[in-house]
Order: C-alpha cells, then structure tokens, then sequence
C-alpha cells in the first residue's frame, strides 16, 4: 500500500507517481511516470483520491504557469526566448522551443499541443476512478469525492478551453487512454460540442466544490464559475467576430447575444456572491519617487508572495520555493544578471510607455519623444523617453510594472542584496554615481526597448532565481470585472454596475474615473475596457488571445501588404519590423494553431487547418 503523504511539496514532488502502467501513453498523451501503483492496491480511501488528484494539479501546472511568455504574442511584450530546460516538464518544456514574436508562431507550439493532452489523461485518470469509487462509497465520503471529481473535471476543461482556443476543433477524449492505438484514429470533434462538454465540466465543478479550496492551490466554486463565464465570453467573440479561418465554424450573431448575456451572469455572480474583493481592497497603495522604490504601489506586491493566499487571486497554481525543487522562474525571465544571474527573456516593449494615463487627466499623455540620451538636453527634454520627468503623475500600474532610467531595484547575487541597482539602457553593470551615492547599474543585454519589468521581480534575498514560490495566477478577480464588463458591454451597451468597476480597477493605479465620453457608447466603452486590460494584465498572458479573439490583427499592424509596423527603443533606434508585406496568409495562419505533423503522420484522421495546408 502507497506511504501516505501529509506535505504538499511531497505531494507535489511526488505527483507522478499516482499513474497505473496502462495511462501512461508517449506521442499525443505526453506522459512520463517514475512509478506506477497498480489500481488494485491504489483508490481505496479519500486521501488516495486527493493524492491522485495532486499529480493532476502538478502536471497541468507546468501547461500554464509560464503563461508570461505568450505576452510576446501581442504588441508590448517582447519574449527572446525563454528558461524552459528542454525535455522537462515541471520546468517547461511545453513553452520550450516555441515561437513567441507578434507574427509567424502558431507553426510552433507542436509540444504543448501534445503535453496539453498529456494533461487531459492525468485528469481522465482522476475522473475515472473517482467514478469507481462513488460506485460504493459511503455517505459520508461523497461529498469529499464529488469535490476532488469536480476539480479534476475542472483541470480537465481548463486544458481543452486551451486547446480549442488555440486549434479549434480538437479531437475530445474523455477516458484514460490505455494504449496509443486507441487514438490512433482520433478524429477532430466541432468545437461547438468541444465547448459543450467543457461546460458540462465546469458546471460540475461549481456545483460539486466548496465556496474556498479545500488547501492552498485548490480551486473553489468562484475559479469554476469564473472559467465557464470565460469560456462563454470566448464563446461569444468567436460567434460575434468569427473565425473563418476554423474550417466548418459558422458564426451566429444570436449565438453571441446568447452567450454574452450568459457570461454576464456568471461573472456578475462570481464578483457578488463569494465576498471576493481586489488585493488590498483596490487601493493605490504608496509610492516612491522618481527614482527611488523603498515604497511600490499595492500592484507591485499583488505579483510578489505577499499575495498569495488573498482573495483576488481566484485560483493560482503553488510552487514550493527554496529547496523544493518546484520554484517558478518569474524572476529568471524578467530580471537581469545583477538579480541572481537572471536572463531577461522577457521585457517590455517601448510602445508601452505611452499606454500608461495621467493620474491628473485620466487619460493619455503626451506620447514619449525618444530620443539619444547622448544628445544636448535629451536627458531634461520635456516628454524625452530618456528624461525620467516624463514618468511623473502616471498610472501607478506603471511604477509597479516597469522601470525606466535611473528607476533602482534591489541587486540580488548568491542569495544576499547588493543594495540599490539603477537601471540605466545600455549602461551595463558600470559604476555610475546619483546625488553623490555610488552605484552599479543593472545588468543585462536582454532589453532593447529601453525598459525592464518590475512586475514579478522579487525585492528581497534569499532565493534563487529559480526558487520563487509566487501562486502563478490564472484567474484573477480583476480579470473577472473586465470580462463582465466586456461581455455586458456587447449584449447592451454600458452598463452602471460595468463602468464602476472598471474604475475600480482604474483606482488602483490612483487614475480618476472614467470621463463620460469614455462611456457615451458601445464602443467608446469598449476602448477604455481594451486599455484597462492591457495595462492590468500586462504580462500575465491574455493579450495574443484578446488579439486574436477580437480580430484585431489587421487594427494593430496594419493590413495585408503594408508597411508593418516598427518597434523602437527609448532612444529612438528601429529594433524589429513586423508584417511588412505579409500576405494575407500570414494573418490567417496567426489567428489559429497548426495541428501538429507528427500527430498527423501518426493519424491520418486528423485533418489540418486551412491556413496550414
């Protein structure tokens, strides 16, 4: 009989070995095992259950928790590359090797394509099992296993929500695959009966789990709601905007009105039922001045392990930490060498300056100039990119999220601070002197943009640049106020209830409300919800899925054949071209996936989609 096990990193550390012979399956169920327990001496009591759905949790953890990376799908993140260690799941190998420009990547994703159904397995093994014990379980045990079944049912639909939203049609397995020829004549089901039975997952879920989770980690009734609110919002743009490059899908305008206003009750549910609040009530928090960071507004500390267990982090994916073995990277991507050898793989791009509002208009400011630091004045230039008096009185959110010249955070190396580090771009790790104090500057090449994030950065010692032990969020309460302000917005117009609380996601970046012309109609609303979203979920990998949701390639870069469009650095240096010249093709072929072919020479069954044939 299998030790039981009490703590959750060994749980976690040990998830793989819930796994019978027969559900671990190579190619399209991506499964790795270092154990099997035979089901004969396993799903005997509760806790055999709760283990068993903890290797589910740890195998789809890795499916999301570098979401970050998928930001450099959209126009103001740039991902070089990433820390994924080839071959290694818990580490990412199902971002590793991706594609993660604006244009030219959906040809890449062949490996989470697979490691996704591997996820799909490892929840179908939860789900049939714990059927098998309901079969004879006693009263008072039901309760218990219907709630692991409805987490598991939960996982299972989060990982095809991801599949169809990348793929469209998919094939829908839903039982423990004992053997590669049993899908090896798979074909792809509609989407539409994909997403009902997505639906069906997450109805159970929030029927079945309790209002919290059951421990840190666990998904209760509002993650559950939460994710059918979003798979319905999704739903509806598809139906609204359409998606003709999805061969059979034809978009139903009643279909959208439908799923909008259905989306709307979910989330207005989630927002009202759960007494579910913002981190730190939505306050701004305090916040330091030009050049100083002894004080970061309160959206600084919601992406640091403070915020792990609070309420606006919906459901989040845990990672142990120090010594665990099962630390998030977020630092490692975001930072540079002066923090723990860090890599800088992700960064923002310039063109997110300009997308950050006065906290004295509440909107835009004057666009940033560029301009070479080198030139006479460029440094005290009103509205320079190099002058860092141009940051004053903005979105606090920008403060939080990135830093510009002379902008400082703590120097981390061998696990102790190395005190104040000034960022100043392509002034790399060189003694620099500030109001007669002694620094050296960031280090790192990675940015060409003339920024680096704040966001994710951790500002204190002790851990490596892989130890992190941040809650990975995929659902956030702030998230959830937009999209029902989104899906409200399209089914009738702007909405009171809606607008309040888009301005009180705007109160945390200390901006003033809303100006009336930003909510005279259906469309001006909505612009004012597209900023909130780019500028609250920065980085947390939602932007390419708004993009391609909306349509809005054509709206972003420019339309087929054009000039494409240049992204520039602070000092006004043109870094990339993107979509010059691109045929429509191109377009077509970034609004969905391709199917693997591999998984097509294995099964000829599986047909391609057509901007890939």
């Amino acid at each position: 009989m299998m030790k039981k096990i009490n703590s959750i990193i060994s749980v976690i550390a040990l998830s793989c070995l819930v796994c019978i012979t027969s559900s671990c399956v190579e190619d399209l169920l991506e499964q790795q095992p270092t154990t099997e327990v035979g089901a004969s001496v396993f799903w005997k009591t509760e806790e055999d259950a709760t283990f068993a759905l903890q290797g589910a949790y740890s195998s789809i953890r890795p499916l999301f928790d570098r979401d970050y990376y998928l930001d450099g799908h959209g126009e103001y993140v740039r991902t070089r590359g990433t820390s994924a260690t080839n071959g290694n799941l818990r580490l990412g190998d199902a971002y590793q090797g991706a594609n993660y420009n604006p244009t030219g990547y959906a040809a890449s994703f062949d490996k989470m394509y697979r490691y996704l159904y591997g996820g799909v397995n490892r929840a179908n093994y939860v789900i049939e099992n714990v059927n098998k014990m309901l079969l004879t379980a006693k009263p008072e045990s039901r309760p218990n296993l219907e709630a692991i079944l409805g987490e598991a049912k939960l996982l299972r639909g989060m990982v095809y929500f991801r599949l169809i939203s990348m793929w469209g049609d998919v094939p829908y397995i839903s039982n423990v695959v004992n053997d590669n020829a049993e899908v090896a004549s798979l074909t792809r089901v509609p989407i539409a009966q994909v997403k009902d039975s997505i639906m069906a997952d997450f109805t159970y879920a929030y029927e079945k789990l309790p209002v919290k989770g059951a421990a840190t980690g666990r998904a209760g009734k509002p993650a559950a709601l939460a994710f059918r609110g979003k798979l319905q919002l999704f739903w509806a743009s598809w139906n609204k905007f359409g998606w003709p490059e999805l061969q059979g899908f034809t978009p139903s305008a009643s279909a959208a009105a439908t799923a909008y206003a259905a989306a709307a009750v979910d989330f207005k549910s989630v927002i009202n039922d759960f007494g579910l609040n913002l981190f730190r009530n939505g306050e701004p928090g305090e916040i330091d001045s030009l050049g100083k960071a002894e004080k970061l507004p309160n959206y600084y500390y919601l992406f640091t392990p403070i915020a792990n267990n609070d309420p606006e982090i919906i459901m989040g994916f845990t990672h142990g930490g120090v010594g665990t073995g099962q630390g998030e990277e977020l630092m490692r991507d975001v930072a540079g060498r002066s923090h723990e050898g860090s890599q800088c793989w992700v960064s923002p791009r310039y063109e997110i300056a300009d997308r950050y509002q006065s906290t004295i208009t509440g909107d835009f400011a004057p666009k940033m100039i560029p301009m070479n630091p080198t030139t006479a004045g460029a440094r005290t230039a009103v509205n320079s990119a190099v002058n860092p008096r141009s940051y004053r009185n903005r979105d606090y959110r920008m403060k939080a999220s990135i830093m510009w010249d002379y902008e400082v955070s703590i120097g981390l190396t061998s696990l102790q601070s190395t005190g104040w580090c000034p960022f100043i771009y392509k002034s790399w790790n060189v003694p620099v002197t500030i109001d007669g104090v002694k620094y050296t500057t960031y280090n790192t090449d990675g940015s060409n943009s003339g920024y680096v994030f704040r966001k994710f950065l951790r500002n204190y010692p002790g851990q490596g640049r892989s130890e992190g032990d941040y809650n990975y969020p995929v659902m956030r309460l702030a998230d959830v106020y937009l999209m029902y302000a989104e899906a409200t917005n399209f089914a009738t117009g702007p909405q009171a209830d809606a607008i309040a609380l888009v301005n009180k996601i705007r109160r945390r970046g200390n901006l003033p409300a809303l100006a009336a012309s930003k909510t005279a109609s259906a469309d001006a609303f909505f612009d004012a919800i597209e900023q909130e979203r780019i500028i609250e979920l920065f980085a947390e990998g939602q932007r390419g899925f708004d993009i391609r949701r909306w349509r809005a390639q054509e709206r972003i870069w420019g339309a087929p054949y054009g000039l494409g469009v240049w992204r520039i650095d602070s000092h006004g240096a043109n870094m990339q071209q993107y979509f010059q010249n691109s045929s429509e093709r191109v377009y077509e072929q970034n609004y969905i996936f391709r199917i693997p072919p591999g998984e097509r020479d294995r099964n000829p069954n599986l047909t391609q989609n057509t901007p890939w044939l």
